[in-house]
C-alpha cells in the first residue's frame, strides 16, 4: 500500500476536537511531527470534558491545566471555543456548535483542519464533525484540506456497520514520535487505563503498530481525507 505524506511547509493547522485528550489520542504523534517540521499548530476544544463525571470527581481546572501543558509541549496555540455539556452535545443546537467553530476558523484562517470521525460512538465527536463540515463550506473559508482521525474507545467501540466504520486513506509515519504521543497522553493521567483498555500505553502503541502494518511502516497514525483542494 502506498503511504501518502501530507505537505508540511509552514501551514496553519487547526485541530478541532470535543474534549481535551481527543487531540492526543487522534493525532498526538502527527502533531509532534508537524510542530517539528515548522507548521503552525492551533488546538481548539468545544468542552472541558468533565461534566459527565459527576461533581465528586469532575475537575475542570485540572483538565484545563493538562491541555495547556500538552499545547506547550507542541508549541501550539490553545483555544476554548465553548464548554458545551460533556457527552450531551445533542442537547445543544448544531447551529450553536457550528458558530463556535466558524468563529475560530474566521479568526485563524487555517489551511488544514483535523477533526473527529463522523461515525464515532461518542455523540460529541459526531456533532463536532458535523459542525466542522458545516463551518468549512466550500468557498466560505480558507480551508483547503479536512481530515478525520480515530480516537481509541470511541471509533473502535462503534458498531462495525456500513457508514460507521473508519476507513483511512492516509497514513502518517510517527516512528520518531510514538514516544512523544505516549508522553503527551500520560499528561492526561486520569484518562489512562490498564491494557486491554484501549486508552493505555500498550493500546496506543498497538493501534499505531496495526496501522503501521497496513502501510508498511512500524508506527503510523491513520486519517481519512474528507476534502482536499489543490490550487
Amino acid at each position: 500500500m502506498k503511504v501518502e505524506m501530507i505537505k508540511t511547509k509552514n501551514r496553519k493547522i487547526l485541530i478541532i476536537v470535543a474534549h481535551p485528550d481527543d487531540e492526543v489520542l487522534g493525532m498526538g504523534g502527527t502533531m509532534a511531527k508537524l510542530s517539528h517540521d515548522g507548521d503552525e499548530l492551533h488546538i481548539a476544544f468545544l468542552s472541558k470534558g468533565e461534566g459527565s463525571r459527576g461533581e465528586e470527581i469532575a475537575d475542570e481546572q485540572l483538565r484545563t491545566a493538562q491541555a495547556e501543558k500538552v499545547a506547550c509541549f507542541l508549541k501550539a496555540k490553545l483555544y476554548w471555543l465553548a464548554n458545551f455539556p460533556d457527552n450531551e452535545f445533542d442537547k445543544v443546537s448544531l447551529l450553536q456548535v457550528t458558530k463556535a467553530v466558524e468563529e475560530i476558523i474566521n479568526k485563524i484562517h487555517p489551511d488544514v483542519v483535523y477533526t473527529h470521525h463522523h461515525g464515532d460512538l461518542n455523540i460529541d465527536h459526531r456533532t463536532t464533525f458535523q459542525a466542522v463540515m458545516t463551518a468549512c463550506r466550500p468557498g466560505k473559508t480558507s480551508v483547503k484540506e479536512i481530515y478525520s482521525f480515530e480516537v481509541l474507545s470511541s471509533t473502535d467501540w462503534q458498531a462495525k456497520i456500513e457508514g460507521r466504520a473508519f476507513l483511512p486513506n492516509l497514513y502518517i509515519d510517527i516512528g520518531d514520535y510514538i514516544e512523544d504521543k505516549v508522553k503527551l497522553m500520560n499528561i492526561y493521567d486520569r484518562e489512562i487505563g490498564v491494557f486491554p483498555f484501549p486508552r493505555s500505553e500498550t493500546g496506543i502503541r498497538t493501534l499505531a503498530q496495526y496501522r503501521g502494518m497496513e502501510s508498511g511502516l512500524t508506527f503510523t497514525e491513520a486519517f481519512r481525507l474528507i476534502r482536499g483542494v489543490d490550487s
